[in-house]
């Protein structure tokens, strides 16, 4: 039985067999029966690498932090993390740059701005817990993540240059043009797509050849 630690775009945690290839982090989420309880535990949800100074964890150990799992780094970004300082730390200098550069006026930490543009608070329902935005597609950088229609059944797509590619656990479908003039609902958090549009390029799994 897969434990509950695989993420979607969405930021919701799902048990299935695909691993992935980040590594995230948002606190200690399960009990000592590997059980997820908890959506989230801290502000710093973070991607890692998924090996680091030969270091060992056995999943979901009990007091430790829960290992989350995501397809690539575009995936995490949508999900409202960003990089690990300590272990994915070029990647974490990359984004805070970028970041100081599209945010200039910004008093707040990144991880205070990121937890208000990605989580909507007091909510049972965990798939109501994820903030988005409405945007033109046309005006979306590569590598953020839209819906075309905003519903619990929504599709998740990534933006790469002329088209959309449909979102799967183990990863992506073939790709459809890209719509001009379309209003979308975006799941990457809007702080997190002005460092795209600044650009940080995220890294992404194998896409599909257009057809």
């Amino acid at each position: 039985m897969p434990l509950q630690n695989r993420v979607d775009p969405f930021g919701n945690i799902h048990a299935v067999a695909d691993r992935g290839a980040c590594l995230g982090n948002r606190g200690i989420l399960h009990d000592d029966h590997r059980h997820l309880i908890h959506y989230h535990r801290h502000q710093a949800w973070i991607i890692c690498r998924l090996e680091f100074k030969g270091r060992q964890r056995t999943v979901m150990t009990p007091n430790a932090y829960t290992e989350l799992f995501f397809l690539d780094e575009a995936t995490a970004l949508a999900a409202g993390h960003r990089p690990c300082a300590e272990c994915n730390r070029p990647r974490y200098n990359e984004f805070k740059r970028l970041w100081q550069q599209a945010h200039p006026h910004s008093r707040d930490a990144i991880d205070t701005v990121l937890h208000r543009a990605r989580f909507v608070p007091r909510q049972r329902d965990w798939r109501q817990k994820k903030r988005t935005y409405t945007a033109r597609l046309d005006d979306l950088p590569d590598g953020a993540f839209v819906t075309l229609a905003a519903s619990d059944e929504a599709i998740p797509f990534l933006v790469l240059a002329e088209a959309l590619y449909p979102w799967h656990f183990d990863g992506y479908g073939h790709p459809s043009p890209r719509p001009t003039d379309q209003v979308v609902t975006v799941l990457t958090p809007e702080p997190t797509v002005r460092i795209l549009a600044a650009g940080y390029r995220p890294d992404i799994h194998p896409v599909s050849p257009h057809k």
